[in-house]
Parts: structure tokens; sequence; C-alpha cells
């Protein structure tokens, strides 16, 4: 038993110093594997966070393209919002890839190229926002797209180019690894698994990629439709001209508009030339010489012969558009202005009947301010003659016959007169002035004095404005009022006249019909006499209108009448409100120039 004790404790401290040996060996293995490991591990994630972050960088421009697609596609702002954010997201991107990749000058390098692809990938995805707003400018959109497309190749050329350089820094690494532990399945097998995720994350965003791409390119198919059919309704055709290849296209309204097949020939300047009147062949040689040579263009009208004989008048304009390179393109638009044109020859006939009219007009003023108003003065002197020298021997009869004529004559004078005054008021010749209207008023009343005081009226006045009008028109309007509220004075009370004025907004007064608010002087002219009922409210500025006999009344209908024509002639409203038996309001709304 005693010499079993020691073997025991040697066998057991042998198992504790394997046991230890092993330990230590165990820990030295499981160290250095672990201090392996960690470096492969730094590696690997110091690698997948340069392809993360390089996938992001990607995906930031490829969401800025395809909000900026949508919105071509859509016209809706929304979709821009990636556009605008995208270039902050890229810069964050660049400087975290920049730290990622430090000491890695082949990277860096790399890096920078990318950073100017990208910026300029931007520019054009910024021209096509520009150029779309032009007229027609599909053409240079699908151009700028195109050349978008190869700098976004050249972008994936580029990252895919940095991982792979991350990829054999990562397997240079690996190898190392791989000689010191055996656990290349656990890792490959990592791998392969984080492969297939990616692939399959690859699948269903490439899947969805080409879902908005199809959905892209049936909007596309629509608009250009809908394009053609615009063309075919406002009967106008479009050229894209490239300056620099000198070659143009048209689109295909034109075989339409010149009575054409469609494709039944070749568009070409020269083959166009053709379909031109041979007097006007000159104007349109001469605009495309100066597009051409001198980059101008100006609206040219032109007459063309289509072909089934008939003679058609069109007009050209168009404008001049610069792409990222500076090659210009002219865009034109030809439209067909027959129709317009014959309206304006018709327009342009009426306006010379009017001006003969007018002379007309003008010769009737003058025979009826002198030749009419002669024989009337004639008349008027020798029924004077009559009553002065041949009273006696008149019955009563001849006397009252006599009377009658003299007033009828009268009459027809102060007619005369009125008419002259209303035709006075339709002139062309508007000669606008600032001037006081309270000076006015104390002008019209002075020469209505002896009427106010024969019939002791009150007349009463706020404080008026100074605009610009038309001086003898508007004392012509407070004349016609004034008279007009004496001559209808009720028997028996005083006249009283009362002038309050305000500033108002337009809004204010629908009645107006005015859409945007204006500012108006409201100038209210109120009396107390027999008034009217309502219902003649807009009669009574009729010409010739009277609401009561001249027995009565006497008068020609016709102040009111001017009173309008005059208010009308200032850009102004005239309204009136009649109570029978109280009195009469009217409203006059003058533009505060």
């Amino acid at each position: 038993m005693l010499r079993s004790v020691p073997s025991v404790s040697f066998l057991l401290k042998i198992i504790f110093a394997l046991a230890l040996f092993l330990l230590l060996l165990m820990s030295g293995i499981t160290y250095r594997h672990s201090v392996s490991l960690s470096k492969s591990t730094e590696l690997l994630v110091h690698s997948n966070k340069v392809q993360i972050e390089l996938r992001q960088l990607l995906s930031y421009v490829k969401d800025s393209e395809i909000g900026q697609r949508a919105f071509i596609i859509t016209k809706d702002s929304v979709f821009l919002e990636p556009y605008y954010i995208g270039p902050e997201k890229v810069n964050e991107s660049f400087n975290v890839l920049k730290e990622l990749t430090e000491g890695q000058p082949q990277q860096q390098a790399i890096l920078d190229e990318l950073r100017n692809l990208i910026n300029m990938r931007y520019v054009y995805m910024a021209n096509s926002l520009i150029v779309m707003s032009l007229p027609l400018g599909n053409k240079l959109l699908a151009k700028n797209m195109v050349a978008g497309n190869e700098i976004m190749d050249s972008i994936q050329t580029r990252i895919t180019k940095m991982v792979d350089l991350e990829m054999f820094h990562f397997k240079e690494q690996q190898t190392t690894y791989y000689q010191d532990i055996s656990i290349t399945p656990v890792i490959t097998l990592s791998l392969l698994l984080f492969s297939v995720l990616l692939l399959v994350l690859a699948y269903i965003r490439i899947n969805n990629d080409l879902f908005v791409l199809k959905r892209a390119n049936e909007k596309l198919l629509i608009t250009t439709e809908s394009i053609k059919h615009a063309e075919l309704i406002g009967d106008f055709f479009t050229s894209v001209w490239n300056i620099k290849t000198n070659k143009i296209i048209y689109s295909d309204n034109l075989f339409s508009l010149l009575g054409c097949e469609p494709k039944s020939f070749e568009p070409t300047i020269e083959e166009f030339l053709k379909f031109v009147h041979p007097d006007d062949r000159h104007i349109v040689i001469l605009g495309n010489e100066n597009i051409l040579n001198k980059h101008k263009t100006y609206p040219r009208y032109y007459r063309i012969i289509r072909k089934d004989g008939q003679e058609r008048y069109f007009k050209a304009i168009g404008k001049f558009i610069e792409d990222a390179s500076g090659n210009s393109t002219h865009i034109g638009v030809v439209r067909d202005v027959t129709q317009q044109h014959r309206s304006k020859l018709i327009l342009k006939e009426r306006n010379r009947e009017l001006k003969q009219s007018n002379k007309e007009l003008a010769y009737f003023n003058q025979v009826a301010s002198h030749d009419l108003q002669e024989p009337l003065r004639k008349v008027q002197t020798i029924i004077s003659l009559i009553l002065e020298r041949e009273l006696s021997v008149l019955s009563e009869t001849g006397k009252d016959y006599f009377s009658r004529i003299q007033a009828s004559v009268s009459r027809m004078r102060t007619l005369i007169d009125d008419l002259l005054l209303f035709s006075r008021t339709n002139k062309i010749d508007k000669t606008f002035e600032q001037s006081d209207l309270n000076l006015i008023l104390k002008n019209t009343l002075f020469e209505l004095s002896h009427s106010i005081e024969e019939k002791n009226a009150i007349i009463q006045s706020d404080q008026l404005p100074e605009l610009k009008v038309i001086y003898f028109q508007i004392q012509q309007l407070f004349q016609n009022l004034i008279s007009n509220s004496l001559k209808y004075c009720k028997h028996g009370v005083v006249p009283i006249i009362k002038f309050e004025c305000e500033q108002i907004n337009s809004s204010d007064y629908p009645a107006l019909n005015i859409t945007r608010n204006k500012i108006f002087y409201k100038i209210t002219v109120t009396d107390n006499g027999i008034g009217f009922e309502q219902q003649y409210a807009e009669k009574i500025f009729t010409i010739f209108t009277r609401l009561y006999t001249s027995a009565e009344y006497p008068g020609t209908g016709m102040g009111l009448s001017i009173c309008k024509k005059i208010v009308e002639n200032h850009s102004g409203y005239i309204f009136a409100e009649g109570k029978l038996g109280i009195g009469v309001v009217i409203s006059i709304f003058l533009p505060a120039r």
C-alpha cells in the first residue's frame, strides 16, 4: 500500500501536468486561433463594411435615378425626394469609405474615380430634368438618359473593382488562417450562405427593378401616343435640328399637314421646301440659314401648297437648347394658322368698315350740328316774329298752334343737342388728366346756379378725391345728375341733393362682377325727389327712355344714358336705386387709378 501511494500521486501529477500541458496547449492553440480568427474576423468585418458601404452608395445613386425616372413619367414631384437627398447621403458614404480604405492607395485612387463618375451622373440627371420641360425635348431626354446609363455602368465597374480588391486582401488573410486552423468548412459554409443570401437579395432587387422599368416603359409609350394626338388636334408638327451634325428630325404629323400619306417621302429640308409656296421659299431658306450659321431664330409666316393643291398658312417658331457638351439643338414648332389668318383678314375688313362708319357718323354729327339746326333756328325765328307782330290778328286757336310749334321746335333743338353730346361721349379721343373732383363739382354748381336758386335746392357734398379723368365728361356727369334731381323734385318740397364718397374694395360688391380685387371710389348721389319703381332701375339708363310724359317733365330721355356712357369711358360702373315717392340713389364706382 505504501508503494501504491507514490504511484498514484505521480500518476495524478502526470495527469495534472498533462492536463495542465493540454490546457496550456489548448489555451495556446485557442489563443493563436483566437488571434488569427480575430485578424481574419477584423478583415472580414472591414471587407464587409467596405462592400456594404459600396452597395449602399450604389443604392443611393440608383434611388436617385429611379426617383428621377418616376418624376419624368408621372410629373409628380414626390418621386424627386430621393434625388434631392441623394447627394448628401452619397457624401456621407464617401467619407465612410475614405476612412475604411485609409492606407490603401489603390482603393483610394479608385474611390476618387468613383466620386467623379457619381458627380457626372447627378449632372446628367439634372440635365434630364431641365430638357424634359422644353417643348418636345424627348430626343434630348433620351440621349441624356443613355449617356447617364453609360456612366452608371462605369460606376458599377469601379464598385466591382473595389469589391474585388477587398476580397483579394481578405483571401490572402484567409490563406494564412487556413494554414493554422482546420475550420475551413465552417467558414466556407458561412461564406456560401452569405453569398446565397446576397444572390437572393440581388435577385429580389433586380426583379423589382425590372417590374418598375416595365411600368415606366408602358407610361412612356402612353406619353408618346398622347403627344402624337396633341399634334393632330393642335394642327402642328415639331422638328429637332442638331446644329453640329446638321441633321433634322420631323414629327409624323408633318405628312398629315402637307396632305401626304405617312412616311410617303424622306422628311428633309429639301423635301419640305418642295411644298412651300414659290413666293415664300426665301422666307424659309433665310430662316434656316440664320438658324444654322448665326444661331438665331425668330417667328416666320409663310404659305405652303398641300399635295391636294390647297394653300395653307404656316407659322414657325423655335428655340435653341444646349447639352452638357455645349452642342446646340434647335427645337421647332410649325403650326397651321390658316384659320387665324383668315379671321385676321376678316377682322381687318371689319375695322375698315368701322372706320368708314365712324367717318360717316362724324359727317352726320356735322350735319346735325349745323345743317339740321339751321332750319330749326329759322323756323323758331319766324314763329317768334309772327307771335310778336301778328299776335293781335291771330285767333286763340292760331296762338295755341304757334305755341305748340314753338315748343316742338325747342324740344327738337334740345334733342339734337343731347344727341350730339351723347355722340361726343362715344368718341375714341379721350384725354385723361389728374383732376380735383371737388373743383369740377364746384364749377358744375356754378353753371346750374340759376336752376338751383330757382328751386331753393340744397347741395351737400363729402370731400371728393383727385382722379385721372376726362374733365369735361365728369362735369357733364355731375351736371346731368343734379339736373335730373332738380327736374324730378317733389312739388312744395325743398330738393336736397347729397354727394357722398368712400374708398371700397371690389370684392365687397359682387354686383361689379370683377374676378380680382381692385380699389374703387364709390360716389353716391342721393335726392329726395319723386323717385321711381325699382323694376325700372336698369331701363332708365337706356337711350330715349322716359318714365314720365314730356307734358309732366320735359326732357329727351338721354341724360342718364349719357351718364352711363361717361362712367363706362372711365372703366367704371353706375347703378340706380329708386323708391317711389321717396327719392333716388345713384351709385358711381370709379377706379382709383
